[in-house]
């Protein structure tokens, strides 16, 4: 849905993107890669208005090299 603007699911195009955000104490669309909320990671969604499939991604590729490096083994 990102990329096309299309669902994958019902093949509407209302798309509704909902940017991620950090709020007090880790609350928000986001994921913690460190011990404070400065090492959030926001999630982007993507929901369509017609059927409710959703789609998280990150856009940041910075932020997806951040989170290999804090999860991985």
């Amino acid at each position: 849905m990102k990329n096309t603007g299309i669902c994958t699911k019902c093949h509407s195009s209302e798309i509704i993107r909902i940017p991620g955000n950090v709020g007090a104490y880790g609350a928000g669309n986001n994921i913690i890669a460190g011990r404070t909320n400065f090492s959030a990671v926001k999630v982007t969604r993507y929901i369509c208005a017609s059927c409710g499939y959703t789609e998280e991604w990150i856009d940041n590729p910075i932020d997806i090299e951040k989170l290999k490096k804090y999860y991985s083994d």
